[in-house]
């Protein structure tokens, strides 16, 4: 079977001249209920984003008949562990049954932004990921940019879906976030994550280069 995640309510608030309202994202989301859409990422709660918390606490009102509201933020910080993190603490306080985290699978990203060695980012991947479950919430874990890693260290991004398993993801998405891979890459790219991957995956395409189609 395939299930639709959509992101409308925060990728596609990130597009130019586009400026949701509350009332805008709730409407939305309803009509994306009404298309068979399985999964509405409505955003990432933040104190600092008081439309994207309200939008949580309202969306409850709804009766939304197919999807699930998902709440979107990172892999914990190396810096704290997962119950004293806020990233963490603020998507168990949007109270959605589903959670999205992306971390890093791209080792230039994990030296050169997080700046921590490859094996913490792989810890704190999957103990993100075990915290969120042990407080009850189906997590799907976003795979940054993971084609890039994969082409520049296949072994460390595998690696890297290997801790989100561990941590009892619930699904794992593959994610071109540059929007540069050529189909045939995709392709190959996604049979060897399948024979890797014990959990249901999916794609997360981007149209940077117009290739996503």
């Amino acid at each position: 079977s395939v299930e639709i995640y959509d992101s409308t309510l925060r990728d596609g608030a990130q597009a130019e001249a586009i400026s949701f309202s509350l009332e805008d994202k709730l409407l939305i989301a309803e009509k994306l209920d009404q298309t068979g859409i399985h999964y509405i990422e409505g955003g990432w709660p933040n104190p600092t984003n008081p439309k994207d918390m309200e939008f949580f606490r309202e969306v409850k009102r709804l009766k939304l008949e197919t999807a699930k509201v998902a709440a979107f933020g990172s892999t914990r910080r190396a810096i704290h562990c997962p119950e004293n993190d806020p990233i963490l603490r603020n998507l168990l306080d949007a109270d959605t049954e589903v959670v999205t985290i992306f971390g890093k699978s791209w080792d230039l990203h994990v030296r050169e932004v997080l700046r921590i060695s490859l094996e913490e980012n792989l810890a704190l991947i999957e103990d993100s990921i075990r915290f969120l479950k042990s407080e009850g919430r189906k997590v799907i874990y976003d795979a940054e940019h993971f084609f890039d890693g994969y082409k520049t260290r296949a072994d460390y991004a595998l690696n890297t879906l290997d801790a989100a398993v561990a941590g009892g993801v619930d699904i794992v998405v593959l994610c071109d976030t540059n929007g540069g891979c050529l189909p045939h890459e995709i392709s190959l790219i996604c049979d060897v994550a399948r024979s890797r991957l014990s959990v249901p995956f999916g794609m997360h395409c981007h149209n940077d280069a117009g290739l996503s189609a």
